[in-house]
């Protein structure tokens, strides 16, 4: 009997019903593996950033804060709503809308972003997803010029 070679997956990835990006990055584990490392490249590189939010005793942004993401994440990926089962929807304008967010806070989020990707070895089609995905919310979050 021949021997069936699997292909890797294709490098022109798109998201469809039976292939989520939370399945394609692993399930809930990895997700939240992916909010943790945006938070420490937060505290790495971008500390005005991280300062505006929670920060442990350390100085680091802290579990809550990191695990609501995570959740939210989890979601928004296509996995379980357990975000909004634990704090309702998640209403990103109105709950960033206290924070001036121009540009440059987007830019520096999206570094953060980045470099979580990277940390994560996410590559390929669902690296281009996601980098476009979150470049569009992180745009869609501006609310002050510049």
């Amino acid at each position: 009997m021949p021997v069936e070679l699997k292909t890797p997956p294709s490098d022109d990835w798109v998201p469809s019903m039976d292939d989520l990006p939370f399945h394609r990055l692993g399930g809930e584990e990895e997700v939240k593996a992916l909010a943790n490392a945006f938070y420490d490249a937060m505290d790495a590189d971008e500390p005005a950033l991280a300062r505006l939010h929670e920060l442990d005793a350390q100085g680091r942004v802290n579990a809550g804060t990191r695990e609501r993401f995570g959740l939210f994440l989890i979601g928004w990926l296509g996995g379980p709503q357990h975000y909004m089962e634990r704090h309702g929807h998640p209403r990103l304008r109105m709950r960033h809308g206290h924070l001036p967010v121009d540009t440059g806070m987007r830019d520096a989020w999206l570094r953060c972003m980045r470099k979580a990707l990277d940390a994560r070895g996410i590559s390929g089609g669902l690296r281009r997803f996601l980098d476009e995905r979150f470049a569009n919310v992180a745009d869609f979050l501006r609310n002050t010029e510049g």
